[in-house]
């Protein structure tokens, strides 16, 4: 077995052909040299993240990535927020995730609020705490417009229950917000706490500077990705390998933490478009030297996609080509080991939304022999590589195939 292996995720990168680019799907268009490499000297083949009953997003994918079975330990969205959040959570305790958005007109305008910067955010998170908090209810601040609710369940009975219904804003881009409210047990408490949570944040200070500067508020909260805390076997108890998670992500981050993974932060890592990729590859390559297995994660493919903006898709494929892969395929190939590019899932800018589609994956590295084809969806298919329908079995093979 090698003894060093790296994993990069373009979150969101798979998609399907642009118009505006020629007809050609971002990873297609963009200039990757590094992935190709990849693709062409080792085995490329599609994966499937995220099983059926799941909605298509990062926290079931990245479970899958990481080689855990989503239908064995996916409990939600927030709890691997709260764990990379440092937030602990009791036997009876509930995570949930709290967007801090615009809404305009009624509709989900943009679940980011302008991309609020988190010193921003905190404002918000406290005020809510302040106002709203109580025994049994926190709010605590995250990066961003990323944030939590914590529900305390001991002593109390349970908020929630399996027909819980919530619903993601960023897979219903300006639709009406009515439509998509919380339904099921629970949701009279996550509804009040949406409408009481809008009148904090409407006319609060930090809302009114933004808008004076042509910038979108915060002027709701939204509830959703609900669960307790999960229990994930330790990775190095599973494979023996010591972990390192790179992520601005606190999503990813919580599940490289839950499953023992030491986690690196990276200065301007911001977890999207702006972010400090050359950063990111210099940390990822440090990393290799006291860690058996390290991941990088790019969220900036995804929250183009989200965007509808095609072209900066391109463009974060083609930096994290350049400044994260090229130096870590490089390091790994000085170590002998093994590296793995794969998105979580795809994420189609026509559609602003995740989606539940086939991904392409590319390793490359001792043992492997190529497979001549380029790194893309289109080529993916073509070469008819080794097909994954539990997308968790990837990873186990990475480690293990001879």
């Amino acid at each position: 077995m090698p003894h060093k292996f790296a994993i990069v995720i373009p979150d969101g990168a798979a998609d399907e052909p642009i118009e505006s680019l020629g007809g050609l799907t971002p990873l297609q268009a963009a200039r990757t040299p590094e992935m190709d490499a990849i693709a062409r000297s080792g085995i490329l083949g599609r994966s499937r993240n995220v099983p059926d009953r799941f909605l298509p997003g990062s926290d079931v994918a990245t479970l899958s990535l990481f080689g855990y079975d989503p239908e064995a330990v996916f409990t939600g969205r927030a709890p691997l927020e709260a764990a990379a959040a440092g937030v602990a959570l009791g036997p009876e305790d509930w995570a949930v995730r709290c967007n801090l958005m615009t809404i305009r007109d009624g509709r989900l305008s943009d679940f980011t609020a302008g991309h609020i910067t988190s010193e921003e955010g905190r404002v918000l998170m406290d005020a809510l705490q302040q106002r709203l908090g109580r025994p049994e209810i926190e709010f605590h601040p995250g990066v961003s417009y990323r944030n939590l609710m914590i529900y305390r369940g001991a002593g109390r009975p349970s908020p929630f229950a399996e027909d819980t219904r919530t619903t993601p804003p960023h897979d219903q881009p300006d639709q009406p917000a009515a439509d998509y409210l919380p339904r099921g047990t629970g949701s009279e408490l996550l509804r009040d706490l949406i409408a009481s949570g809008a009148e904090v944040v409407r006319d609060h200070p930090i809302n009114r500077e933004r808008l004076a500067h042509g910038k979108a508020p915060a002027n709701a909260i939204w509830l959703w990705g609900q669960g307790m805390a999960p229990n994930l076997p330790l990775f190095q108890g599973l494979h023996g390998l010591k972990g390192a998670i790179i992520s601005a992500v606190d999503l990813v981050r919580g599940v490289g933490i839950l499953a023992g993974w030491d986690r690196i932060d990276v200065p301007g890592a911001t977890g999207y478009l702006d972010t400090d990729y050359a950063a990111k590859g210099r940390y990822g390559v440090e990393a290799l030297k006291d860690h058996d297995i390290v991941c990088v994660h790019v969220e900036a493919p995804d929250e183009a996609s989200h965007e509808g903006r095609a072209d900066a898709k391109v463009e974060a494929l083609e930096r994290m080509d350049r400044e994260i892969v090229g130096p870590i395929r490089r390091a790994i190939e000085t170590h002998g080991g093994r590296i793995l590019v794969s998105p979580d899932h795809a994420t189609l800018v026509r559609t602003k939304a995740h989606d539940r589609a086939w991904v392409p994956w590319a390793m490359a590295g001792l043992g492997l022999n190529g497979s001549g084809y380029p790194y893309d969806e289109v080529s993916a298919l073509a070469a008819a590589g080794p097909l994954f329908d539990r997308g968790f079995e990837l990873m186990n093979t990475f480690l293990k195939i001879e």
